[in-house]
């Protein structure tokens, strides 16, 4: 059943009280409790410091926490000048049906700003108000996406899926495609409102790649913000991005496939304008489980490695036999990874059924690349590391034939 609407009848009335917003600041949220008050917090001083002169809305919608969410939310006290909404989305569980609501609330308000933050952020300060409005509502932005500071072995999926395919494919060097802050003009809104795809997974479970994809396809004016670091809990690759991966993945393989006639004729990249004031706060360093993120790849090659030598080119799977053999772990270099991103993307492409199981073959060769990145870069400090993902990009930009080569067979 097509679902009409994320908005419940509670919220639909609360907004109908407020009647009118120029911004919107909209927070998923599931079983934040001990940060949700925080996050309002810091929202509420923002707004107040640099946007008291703008009727603004922060919006929480929930997915049915059964902690105290929304009740900590709803406690939480603001400026009387600072509407509050906290309601349950209407439809199926995810992020993309919270967000949806986020989005149907800004259109029904006539929002010129819309944002949207993660619950569990402990870095979000004040600034970061300033940093993502200004750009839509002073500088006619359409999509403003966050530029963090981040630790080296944070954010493994950006550094080594989201950005390198946004990139290479799409064109736009968006560096934090998948963030999760992001700001909106209305324009956008209008525009991802009408999309066919939040009945779909995509938008379901891949909304911030979905998101990003379609603000860069459509020409919409991008720009990223500086926001310092994010804080948030640390997520180990080997234990806990499993399903992130898929999302991401297959999502931008879907995406790729919908639109195949416009990323095609794309050669190279552009950059994306990065604005804001610099934001002091600096990334936390942790570890990740190395010996996991290896144990991974060796059960990987059990189970698969028949597929993979039907899926790669020769000498990608000769180079993972390499691996399998010698045990040397930090040989999965920027060229053999590239094109064994490609060679499932284009098996993606011709496979037109079992996609998530299909994805789930990559992950171990994800974790292994994690792993081979984490053993040359041990030493690195973090400019020299985002040197090596740069350099990871560009040649993700140069395979790019052999994508085409291969997504035609």
């Amino acid at each position: 059943m097509k679902l009409i609407t994320a908005i419940r009848n509670d919220l639909r009335k609360r907004l109908e009280e407020i009647k009118s917003v120029d911004i919107i600041v909209g927070i998923p949220a599931y079983n934040v409790d001990d940060t949700i008050d925080f996050v309002i917090k810091q929202i509420g001083e923002g707004l107040t410091k640099y946007w008291k002169d703008c009727k603004s809305l922060i919006l929480i919608t929930d997915g049915g926490s059964v902690d105290d969410t929304r009740e900590v939310a709803r406690d939480t006290e603001l400026p009387p000048y600072i509407e509050k909404a906290v309601s349950i989305y209407r439809g199926l569980p995810g992020k993309g049906t919270a967000v949806r609501a986020i989005l149907e609330a800004s259109e029904f308000l006539g929002a010129k700003a819309t944002l949207m933050v993660d619950s569990d952020l402990r870095s979000i300060g004040p600034k970061w108000m300033k940093n993502l409005i200004s750009p839509i509502i002073n500088d006619n932005y359409d999509y403003i996406a966050p530029y963090y500071k981040r630790y080296k072995y944070d954010a493994t999926i950006t550094n080594n899926i989201a950005y390198m395919l946004i990139r290479a494919i799409w064109g736009k060097r968006v560096r934090q495609p998948i963030g999760g802050d992001f700001a909106f003009s209305s324009d956008l809104v209008s525009s991802l409102l009408k999309d066919k795809r939040w009945d779909t997974d995509v938008a379901r479970f891949g909304i911030d790649t979905w998101i990003t994809t379609t603000a860069v396809k459509n020409g919409y004016k991008l720009g990223q913000t500086r926001l310092g670091a994010k804080l948030h809990e640390a997520k180990d690759p080997s234990k806990h991005l499993g399903p992130m991966f898929l999302q991401v993945v297959i999502t931008t393989f879907e995406l790729m496939e919908d639109f195949e006639d416009s990323w095609k004729k794309i050669e190279g990249s552009d950059p994306v304008d990065i604005i804001g004031e610099e934001i002091g706060l600096e990334p936390e360093e942790f570890d990740i489980d190395l010996h996991s993120l290896v144990e991974s790849f060796k059960s990987g090659w059990i189970n698969f490695h028949s597929l993979w030598n039907d899926i790669l080119n020769p000498n990608s799977f000769a180079l993972l036999k390499t691996i399998n053999r010698e045990k040397d772990y930090s040989l999965l270099n920027h060229e053999n990874w590239s094109k064994i991103v490609y060679d499932f993307a284009a098996v993606f492409h011709h496979r037109k059924r079992h996609h998530a199981t299909l994805i789930n073959t990559l992950l171990p060769l994800y974790n292994l690349r994690v792993a081979s990145l984490y053993e040359s870069s041990v030493k690195m400090q973090n400019d020299d590391f985002e040197n090596l993902v740069e350099e990871a990009a560009l040649t993700f930009e140069r395979n790019k034939s052999y994508l085409l080569e291969r997504w035609e067979k």
